[in-house]
């Protein structure tokens, strides 16, 4: 491992003056301090990566494996029952639904026939351990924001056949930018002086909550990480099955980039490595090619598999130095900082690393109403088994675009507009902008505008289908 930078005089201070603040935070553990004043000191070295553009490579077929040339599961049940017994499914559980005006953890928003994300997950797994006689356990990482709120709603399984886990990714302390020290120890000790750093701290979380070392005891192998409110990210036994019979450490899921995704993170090979390239990085004269489409095709999905022994000896190495993420924000007047880092960063240090890329359909983020009015449409179907499947009669590969105007930002106020959810399989676009109500039983295709009058509302009645239309007032349906 290499030293640490070394800091010029008025950083080092700076620091020695953060360590004794934060050390009488009585707040959080002894853990999450060192966790804390190890990134804000390797913040302070500038150790930040810059990446050489000429050395980035495209990343080939080994590094990055098509999806289709995957090996096909064995088809013995006893033996689909042996990779299962081998994986955890680990979903990121600490994100609220501010966005769209709700005021508890993001995965209790409902997203289709009354079930929430979190409902759809439990099924999910709960009918692979049904199915196969299985154990595959169900972790939920919280932060501090959403851990009492999820540990109530976890109640509601309790007579299911899931194991489920919580623990919490570490607490920081928000930075105070004039004069770098913590801003719980300024007097603000509310939930505001606080902040969860980014998901990269999964595996420290993981490590300090103790529930690492237990899975490894129960013989498990992988964790599957994703995003709660990912509908996409269901449990993948080919990929299971690959990563097992090739030992990889570490699989980052992507998928072919559209124009909807291009400031999403790529993955390139880099001095023999492969590892995520983020447009955070990419200098300015190379962003608008970081965003074609035609030199770097794919993102990340955020969908990531990692071997939980591999996880162990990087964490106690203290081996895992993702890019820092530096986030400003503003609290009651005062200007803070947190320091993020993301788990996707952290593929470059893991042995036998590699993308799989995967269709689309294992990317489905609802992170905006416009999202949930996918899902919730005819454009998808929910199976038995809780998963969202996308409806085969809509030949068009990608799916529509849709912008709602801020009237339909909170769910509340989205649903409320809908008597019901218009169908969509034909659509090809959707924009509505002001005070516009919609009726039940209405279709829509091609491309569609709906523009209310600035002081008037705008109804759309029930049953109408409406096709390649610019729509301004009740006399244009």
């Amino acid at each position: 491992m290499a030293a640490a930078a070394t800091l010029n005089p008025t950083d080092a201070q700076k620091l020695e003056k953060l360590k004794s603040a934060t050390a009488s935070l009585t707040q959080i553990s002894e853990n999450e301090k060192a966790g804390f004043i190890n990134l804000v000191s390797r913040y302070l070295s500038g150790e930040a990566q810059h990446v050489d553009w000429s050395k980035i490579q495209t990343p080939t077929d080994e590094v990055v494996v098509p999806y289709d040339t995957l090996a096909p599961v064995p088809e013995d049940p006893a033996e689909t029952k042996k990779l299962l017994d081998k994986l955890v499914v680990l979903k990121l559980n600490g994100g609220l639904g501010t966005t769209m005006g709700c005021t508890g953890p993001k995965s209790v928003i409902e997203v289709r026939n009354g079930l929430t994300f979190l409902d759809l997950i439990v099924i999910q797994i709960e009918t692979l351990n049904k199915k196969y006689g299985c154990n595959v356990p169900l972790l939920l990482m919280n932060s501090f924001n959403t851990h009492d709120d999820t540990l109530k709603i976890v109640e509601k399984y309790t007579k299911s056949n899931i194991e489920i886990h919580t623990f919490n990714q570490s607490q920081y302390p928000r930075l105070v930018v004039e004069d770098f020290l913590p801003f719980p120890s300024k007097g603000n000790t509310g939930k505001d002086a606080w902040y969860p750093p980014g998901h990269g701290d999964v595996f420290p979380a993981l490590m300090n909550s103790g529930k690492l070392d237990a899975l490894i005891s129960a013989g498990k192998e992988y964790v599957f990480i994703a995003n709660s409110d990912n509908l996409g990210a269901i449990t993948d036994l080919k990929i299971l099955n690959h990563l097992l019979s090739n030992k990889n450490e570490y699989c980052m899921e992507v998928t072919p980039k559209t124009l909807a995704d291009v400031k999403g993170g790529t993955l390139i090979s880099y001095e023999g490595r492969v590892q995520l390239l983020e447009i955070a990085q990419v200098p300015d004269e190379h962003v608008n090619e970081f965003k074609s489409i035609e030199k770097f095709k794919i993102f990340n999905t955020n969908n990531l598999w990692v071997n939980l022994k591999a996880i162990k000896r990087l964490v106690e190495a203290q081996a895992l130095k993702m890019e820092i993420i530096p986030n400003p924000k503003e609290v009651d007047g005062v200007k803070v900082l947190q320091l993020e880092t993301a788990a996707g960063a952290a593929i470059r240090f893991f042995d036998r690393a590699i993308g799989i890329n995967v269709p689309r359909s294992r990317f489905l983020p609802v992170k905006a109403t416009s999202d949930l009015l996918l899902v919730q449409s005819d454009l998808y179907t929910l199976s038995e088994d809780g998963y969202v499947v996308r409806n085969e009669a809509r030949t068009n590969p990608a799916n529509p675009t849709i912008e709602l105007g801020p009237e339909f930002k909170k769910v509340g106020n989205f649903l409320s507009r809908f008597k019901s959810i218009p169908s969509i399989v034909e659509l090809d676009s959707l924009k509505v902008t002001g005070d516009v109500w919609f009726g039940a039983g209405i279709t829509l295709k091609g491309k569609v505008t709906i523009t209310a009058k600035p002081g008037s509302n705008l109804e759309i009645p029930d049953g109408v289908v409406i096709a390649n239309k610019d729509i301004n007032g009740p006399e244009d349906i």
